[in-house]
């Protein structure tokens, strides 16, 4: 599956997202999807190192120039700080929520309103986004709504 998934969620994230974000990021390894995010730290950092342990690809959509994390394969500087959120997520096949700030919410919306699937990890209550126990979860069904899209 040629895909790609924005896992997106606070810089500043508490370990259990680290560890969820590091979890999301080694099954889209595995599965060889291209993991897109904001290429900072917290969990967008967890999630890449986790896709890069795997022998996934990340590409980072940079809020500045050069300034991504060590697991970031593919930096795409914008110069744009948070108006990146907009090229990642329509950059992306689907979207998977960890946690989350007002950052976060900012690309939570605009998944919704260009009808990006959606999915969330003790993320924001919101319609549109749909809440997932587990990691697991989270990826498996962005998988099954990217396949689906694809039929």
């Amino acid at each position: 599956m040629n895909a790609q998934i924005a896992v997106i969620g606070n810089a500043d994230a508490k370990e259990d997202e680290l560890l969820a974000a590091y979890k999301i990021g080694s099954m889209l390894g595995k599965a060889r999807i291209i993991l897109l995010n904001g290429g900072k730290g917290g969990v967008m950092e967890a999630a890449a190192k986790g896709a890069k342990d795997h022998g996934g690809t990340t590409v980072g959509i940079l809020p500045g120039i050069n300034d991504a994390n060590q697991y970031t394969d593919i930096r795409i500087s914008t110069d744009m700080g948070q108006a990146r959120n907009v090229i990642l997520v329509l950059s992306a096949d689907a979207v998977i929520a960890v946690g989350g700030s007002f950052g976060t919410l900012s690309e939570i919306a605009i998944a919704i309103k260009v009808h990006k699937p959606l999915f969330g990890w003790k993320s924001w209550d919101i319609d549109g986004l749909v809440p997932c126990s587990t990691p697991e979860d989270a990826v498996s069904a962005a998988l099954t709504a990217i396949s689906e899209s694809k039929r």
